[in-house]
């Protein structure tokens, strides 16, 4: 079963705004995952965000694009300094496919605990506005694609 994990949007500096919307550029390049993703065919049952407003904003794009059944949801174990056990744990126990939006370093620590079981060994780097897929066969989690706003 795939899973999907992205990281939010470029976002205001926060000198700028403290609640660190998307950019327009971070909009656009979502956007641009989103369908790429969306062209894909991936299909998920949940999206859930961190609760804060850049990662809100990710994943109602997402959500445009891929069409969940149920409403996009915030979830425990998704900011940036959460233990990424939380979020293993989550996936774990889904029944079906769902997309994670989170942030640095969490998003990084998560896929590094899925693959290799360390979140502190890095196996991929999140640039804002990346969807990272995690195959999960059996018990062993690999990463099947990358997509970014580099991607064609």
């Amino acid at each position: 079963m795939n899973f999907y994990l992205a990281r939010h949007g470029e976002a205001v500096a926060e000198n700028l705004d403290p609640r660190r919307p998307l950019t327009s550029v971070g909009r656009e390049e979502v956007e641009h995952v989103a369908r790429l993703a969306a062209n894909r065919g991936i299909t998920v049952s949940s999206i859930f965000h961190s609760g804060i407003l850049r990662a809100r904003q990710t994943a109602e794009i997402f959500g445009r694009a891929v069409a969940p059944p149920a409403p996009i949801q915030q979830m425990a174990g998704l900011l940036p300094q959460d233990d990424p056990a939380i979020a293993k744990a989550e996936m774990e126990k889904a029944e079906h496919p769902i997309m994670l939006v989170g942030h640095l370093p969490h998003m990084n620590r998560l896929a590094s605990l899925l693959v290799c079981g360390d979140g502190e060994r890095e196996v991929v780097s999140f640039a804002p506005a990346t969807v990272v897929c995690c195959s999960l066969h059996g018990r062993k989690w690999k990463i099947a694609w990358i997509l970014g706003p580099e991607s064609l």
